[in-house]
Parts: structure tokens; sequence; C-alpha cells
């Protein structure tokens, strides 16, 4: 047990100055870490019988070069090539290999997601399944974003080698960003029951001490280390007894750890004595450095920090940096200056769902006395962060400011509008996409009594302003029907109803050839039915197995009767099967149990559901791409509507009937 133990100490200080070697003689780096692993295997079998080497780290270049060796003479086809290399030296690896790893691995053309798991993997020594447990993914998904990597480095020949001097600032942060993105997911997990994840904390302080090391003249990298160092000084004071965050503020600096705190301070005079204007992680660095000076809490130079972060937000204007900001500048000049600053924020799409937005906010309130303001923002920070432990924090805040009973609540009322027994699934599914994007942004526990139009706006605005008219319009409608259910004045009162361009009504020039195909008997009878009576899609799904009078070729949905031609009461018989009950067009299998619909959606004797309007217009869609010259296939709506483009033909062929109202 001992031999293992020192293996995966050796291994995570080693394997990214082998991998990095190894590199440099394969120029594959997917095949340098398969090689490297080799060595490490080796290791696991002989260390524990035969002990451990005086300098293991050597011990696994050797193995691994080897290895590396024997695969370049597979490799080699000419036989004088395979004896020059037996004999030839390999060199050894360069100082900078390490740091041409780490530049490849964060390589631009890699998503962020790849670049973290592989510079982890690469770099920090860790395994797929000890980099899963730290994202709360599963291996199988680390895995494939690191192979995914690791291909298309290969597709694309990355070379080996350093950014030259014109790319070296814009490829360095990305690097940089991909570290502190390690360390940031560790100092507040985004997800999970804890609020930090220390081992990745120490991994991304492990390689920030190495890139100092690497590239010893840029200031940025001594900016990170210092403002990583300092923040992760602070670990022991963050939570308390039973894992719940504590603020700044109100944190023991008795267990802030001095040695870190030293090493931040070291790192940020090398960036000092480096010069030059000063980066983002300067900046961040000599806000944390305040912080660190301050003896206690009271003593903290908010002003200097405010200044901080004005320079900050000029040279990196980003929505979090701004808010930061604003936290810096209420504590400065103010509770009212931050919250003017905080609501501009409010309409930032970047934002919409960030909890850390209303939670700003609600300090801001509490402090200017606005309570129930205040509980309000605190719970709909908690409804928005994934993290237990804070979400938790957020709620204690809010339970701790007592308020008189104002009534039902949005999530409440939304709650009772969703369950009617006169919604069908497709309404129910429509109006909650718009109630819970309500709840979201404005808080589920805000009363219903405190809505205004001018806040639906606002939702609206970051939700839909983008969207097409016909989205805006139907959310809109959502609106205005909940507002009348919930005998409230109209939400919508500042939502115009936008301009809907025409529906594409272009005709499928070749039905002949669509039906001619030997297609499943469901989708033929669906589609004649729709170009035989020219009805609506909605209606004709809406079509059940008992309300079909197949003599005088017609059907009942709702209040209307859709009737057909000779084409399709040919192949109804075929479709029917003998069903005598049930929708008439049915779904491909049996729906999930977790997902049961209603039971007029079901069909009793094979207990499938109804053919949704989605699937229907997917199938449509795939079979018509070969006819639509655009590529993209026709819609339903299209084929419905060819019987109406017809010369002569005849109205749409649906009669009243007898029967209620349609549903809602």
């Amino acid at each position: 047990m001992d031999a293992h133990r020192t293996v995966d100490a050796v291994w995570k200080l080693e394997s990214a100055r082998i991998i990095a070697g190894l590199t440099r003689m394969v120029h594959d780096v997917g095949l340098a870490e398969e090689l490297a692993q080799d060595a490490l295997v080796a290791a696991l079998e002989q260390w524990p019988a035969a002990g451990v080497p005086d300098n293991p780290g050597a011990w696994l270049m050797a193995i691994a070069k080897r290895r590396a060796i024997d695969h370049i003479r597979r490799e080699q086809r000419l036989e004088r090539k395979q004896e020059q290399l037996a004999y030839e030296r390999v060199p050894e690896p360069e100082p900078d290999d390490s740091l041409r790893l780490i530049f490849m691995s964060c390589h631009p053309s890699l998503p962020t997601e790849a670049r973290v798991a592989l510079t982890l993997r690469l770099l920090g020594g860790l395994t797929a399944e000890e980099i899963a447990r730290a994202f709360l993914v599963s291996e199988q998904r680390i895995t494939q974003r690191i192979a995914a990597a690791k291909k298309t480095l290969a597709e694309q020949r990355v070379p080996f080698d350093l950014p030259g001097p014109d790319e070296l600032t814009a490829r360095l942060s990305s690097v940089l960003e991909v570290v502190y993105l390690v360390f940031n997911e560790g100092y507040s997990a985004t997800s999970g029951d804890d609020l930090m994840r220390p081992g990745l904390c120490l991994e991304a302080l492990r390689l920030g001490r190495l890139l100092a090391q690497l590239a010893p003249r840029e200031a940025e990298v001594h900016g990170l280390v210092a403002l990583m160092e300092i923040q992760a000084s602070r670990e022991k004071a963050r939570t308390g007894p039973a894992g719940e965050p504590v603020q700044l503020h109100e944190q023991n600096r008795g267990r802030w750890d001095q040695l870190l705190i030293r090493r931040g301070f070291t790192a940020m005079l090398k960036a000092r004595e480096i010069g030059g204007k000063p980066g983002p992680y300067v900046l961040q660095a000599a806000i944390a450095v305040c912080h660190a000076q301050a003896h206690t809490a009271q003593d903290t130079d908010w002003s200097q920090i405010a200044a901080l972060y004005e320079a900050l937000v000029r040279l990196l204007p980003t929505p979090i940096v701004h808010l930061n900001r604003a936290v810096a500048v209420g504590m400065a000049h103010g509770p009212q200056h931050g919250l003017e600053l905080v609501d501009q924020l409010t309409a930032v799409p970047q934002l919409r769902d960030y909890h850390l937005l209303p939670g700003v906010r609600g300090d801001l309130l509490l402090r200017l006395g606005r309570t129930e303001e205040a509980r309000l923002e605190f719970v709909r920070a908690a409804s928005l962060t994934r993290n237990v432990a804070e979400q938790a924090f957020l709620l204690r805040r809010a339970d701790g400011i007592v308020v008189t009973d104002q009534g039902p609540t949005l999530g409440q009322a939304a709650a009772g509008f969703l369950g009617r027994d006169d919604l069908d699934a497709e309404t129910i599914r429509s109006y909650g996409q718009t109630l819970r994007r309500m709840c979201l942004t404005l808080g589920d526990r805000t009363p219903l009594t405190a809505l205004t139009p001018e806040q639906t706006r606002r939702v609206f605005d970051m939700a839909w302003g983008q969207a097409r008219p016909r989205t805006w319009n139907r959310h809109r409608s959502a609106v205005r029907s909940f507002s009348a259910w919930a005998e409230i004045p109209d939400l919508a009162t500042n939502l115009d109803r936008r301009a809907e361009p025409p529906t594409d009504t272009a005709a499928i020039p070749d039905l002949a050839a669509l039906f001619g195909r030997d297609l499943p008997i469901r989708e033929r009878t669906l589609w004649r039915l729709l170009s035989e009576s020219a009805a609506g899609v909605a209606a004709v799904l809406s079509l059940n197995v008992e309300d079909l009078d197949l003599d005088d070729r017609r059907g009942r949905a709702d209040d209307k009767w859709i009737s057909w031609r000779s084409g399709t009461a040919r192949l109804l018989p075929d479709l029917l099967g003998g069903r005598t009950r049930g929708p008439l067009f049915l779904a491909d299998r049996r729906p999930a149990p977790a997902r049961p619909p209603k039971p007029t959606d079901l069909c009793p004797d094979t207990g499938r559901g109804r053919l949704s309007y989605p699937r229907a217009e997917y199938l449509f869609k795939q079979a018509t791409k070969s006819l639509d010259p655009t590529g993209n296939g026709y819609t339903l709506r299209q084929l419905s509507a060819q019987e109406r483009r017809s010369p002569g033909a005849p109205a749409p062929r649906t009669t009243p009937g007898t029967s209620t109202p349609g549903r809602a």
C-alpha cells in the first residue's frame, strides 16, 4: 500500500513533465499519455516487490522513453530508419515542454469544458473518475470530452510549440482562464451539497504555481497566483460547523491561513516588479490584498476596492465584474448607490438566472430597510442556485425576515392555474413554460397582489425579446389567461401583440411521389387524410376511433366533422386493425411511467398514447426533404392547405357538429 501511495504521489508530480517530453518525441498528445500510462502500470507492478527507486521520476521517464522508442520503431517502414532510431539518443525534455503542454491543452480550438478536462488530466494527473466527481458529471462524459479534445488536436495538427510573440497574450489569457475556472469551481461549487471542493482549489493552485515557474516574466500569471493564494487562505473560515456559508464580513479572520496570504503577497510583489499596465488578474489580486490587509471587516478600505473595480470594469466589462463593482460601491458609498447599479443589471440576459444578482440585491434592500423586498430576493436567489448549502443559507436568510401574510403567492397561483381539469396536456406544457419563467425571474414567493405589468414586461424583454412574433404572442396569451383566472389586473397591459408573418403555405410540388412511397400505414393515412380533408393538423390528430363514421367517410373532432375521400377510406381499415376505442393516430411506443398521458389520449387496447403534433411534424419533414428544393422539408400545415389551393377545390371539409366546445 505504501508503494501504491508513492506511485500516486510521484505520478501527480511528474506526469506533466513526462507527457510533455513524450509529446516532443511522438508529436501526439494522446499517444504520449498512453505511453506514460504504460510506465505507470510498470511502476505499479514492479515497485511493490523491488522497492521504490532513488529517483522515481527519472525511472518513470526512462520506461516511458523505451515505450516511445518501441512505438517509433514499429511505425517506421524502412529497416535502415529502424536501425538508426535504435541507436539514436533521445533528447531530454526541455524546460519549456510543460509550458508547451499547457498551451496545447488550452488551445482555442477546444471548447472550454474540454480544455478544463484535458488540463486536469494531462497536467493535474487526475483520472477521469476524479474529474467527473469534482464537476458532478459522469465519468463517461469526462472520458468523451478528453477523447474528443485529443482527436481535435490531432486532426488540426496543433503544433507542440509555444505561441509566437504576436499571439502569446491572447493564448496566455486562455490558459489563465482555464486555471481560474478550475479554482472558482472548487472555491464556490456551482452544484452539489458542499460549498467548496478543496481538491480542485489545490489542483488550480498547483497549476498556477507551475505556470509561474515556467513563465516568470508574465505579470498576469503572478497576479492569478496571488489571487488564488489569498482567496484559498479563507477556506477554513468560509463555512460554519454544519458546512453553512459564512459571509466575508462575518468570518473569523484569525482562521485565515497566513502562510497562503504571505505567498499571495509575494506573488503580487513579483507582478508589480515586472511592471506594465495591470491586467485583470493583477487588479483582482490587488482587491484580494485589500481584504487580506484589513485586520477586521470594519478596517476594509472599500473606497480603494471600489476604485480598483472601476479600473477592472474598464478593462473587463463583464456582467459579473459590474455586479461585484456594485457591491463595492454599496459598501463604500451606501446601499442606495449600490442598488442603483444593481438595478441597471436586471435586464442583462447573462444574469437572468444568476443567483448572486438577487442575492446582492437582497443584501442592499435589507440594509435600506426594505425587508419584504429583500425576503423575496433571497427566496428567488435560493430557487436559482444548484448548490444545496448555498440554497439552505439563502432560505434561512429569507425565513429570518418576518412579514405579514399578503395572500397567495405567484408560485401558488401558478400551480393552481396549471392544475385545472379543463386544460389538455399541450396547453399545460405551453402555459407552464410561461409561468415557470415568471416564477424564476420574479420569485415564486412574490405575493400575487404585488405583481405589476412593468415586472412582466421586464421578464418578456429578457426571456423572449428576440423571439419570433408567434412565440412572443403565445406567452402573452398565457399571461392574459393567467391574469383573468387569478382575478388580478391584466399583467400583459404593457405587452403589445406582435404582427406575425404569413404562414408559409407554398405548394408541395409532387404529392404523387410522396404517397407512392413504401411508408408506414400510420404516416400514409395521416398525410392522405390531411390532404383530402384540408382540416387543421391538431383537429385531425385529435380524432378518436369511436368518433369515426366509416360509411359516411367522416369523423367528429371536438365540435366539427372532418370528411375524407376514397384514398383515406381505403387506408383506414388497415390502420385501425380491429381497434374500437382510443386515439386514431398512436405514438410509436408506450409512454414512460413518469409521464402518463390523459386517459382520453391513451389507447386501452395497445397502451400507447396519442401521436403528438411535434412528432408528426418531424416525420413529415424528414420524409419530404428530398422533395423540397431548400432541403428543409415541408410542413403538415402546407399539406393540409394543399387541397384548398387546388383549382376548383371544395371548401375545407369540416361541418359543425353537436358536441361540446373544444378544450381550452
